[in-house]
């Protein structure tokens, strides 16, 4: 391989590294906004997540525009569909979690989501998982348990809605890796956007209504709505320019990314099992994403 092709790979993996933090930062950002709407605001988490990703499609107008209906055509509807009932059905569960759960707490438990694509991958894909990633398996669940604490007295059912959420997205994001190397990250994130809103329009309807919030809540879902229509392209980008077992690691940093937020945003401050929890689940996913690289 001649130096030049090395140069062009080194810059294709910097750009995914970049891209994948930008997107974790902007994450951070929605999930601080749709936590204060749905914790401190009291709005609904169904008509949050209708809203949000309502906000989030008129944003992204002007690329569809741009880039052209016609070449908004697919040969994949089936993988996009699904892709977005698995997104959707996660977005419903984290924020209804969120609504009751400190961000911290959320964020290190739907870190779970790779080794739940481990596992998908072994239940669908037919990939060996042999006795070490097994056991990495095991430490990342184990972390999860220390955090969620369900022998304590304090336990919520609600703290299970992040770890039913990293399920579903663990699904969804096995798609979108295999969608952004057929189509072009911006497709792939209109489709994400058309899409989720009359799926997300279903558990409105059930749930409390499309009644558009008021006062401060109307400029958080604004910004929520700019800032999730961002993460999402960013996100695409990240998976089109870098393979995945590369990029990923930079995914981990949204930890402290969203601990941070909401210490300076609500003065959460994490407990110890926290750190030891999510110690056991950093340490487990860096050694799954070493033997997938492998």
């Amino acid at each position: 391989m001649n130096q030049i092709s090395l140069n062009t790979i080194r810059s294709a993996a910097l750009r995914g590294a970049v891209y994948m933090v930008l997107a974790g930062t902007a994450f951070a950002l929605v999930n601080v906004a749709m936590q204060k709407l749905t914790m401190q605001l009291e709005v609904s988490s169904t008509s949050a997540a209708f809203w949000q990703y309502f906000i989030a499609m008129m944003f992204s107008l002007p690329v569809v525009f741009r880039f052209g209906l016609r070449r908004l055509k697919t040969a994949y509807p089936v993988w996009h569909v699904a892709r977005i009932v698995l997104a959707v059905a996660g977005i419903q569960f984290w924020v209804a979690g969120l609504a009751h759960v400190p961000i911290w707490q959320a964020i290190a438990l739907v870190m779970t989501s790779p080794f739940f694509v481990t596992l998908g991958a072994m239940l669908f894909l037919q990939e060996k998982v042999g006795p070490a990633r097994w056991l990495a398996l095991g430490a990342g669940f184990a972390g999860a348990l220390v955090i969620l604490e369900p022998w304590a007295d304090g336990f919520s059912a609600y703290a299970l809605m992040p770890v039913v959420a990293a399920a579903l997205w663990a699904g969804s994001s096995l798609l979108t890796k295999r969608l952004t190397q057929v189509e072009d990250a911006q497709k792939v994130t209109v489709y994400l956007l058309a899409l989720l809103l009359p799926v997300n329009a279903v558990f409105a309807g059930a749930g409390s209504g499309f009644a558009v919030p008021g006062g401060a809540a109307i400029w958080i879902l604004l910004g929520a709505g700019l800032l999730t229509a961002l993460a999402q392209y960013l996100l695409a980008r990240a998976y089109e320019c870098a393979d995945a077992s590369y990029i990923q690691p930079f995914d981990l940093l949204k930890l402290p990314l969203n601990v941070l937020a909401g210490w300076l945003v609500f003065g959460y401050l994490p407990s110890g099992n926290l750190w030891v929890g999510a110690l056991l689940i950093i340490g487990a996913s860096v050694f799954v994403m070493q033997q997938e690289n492998r």
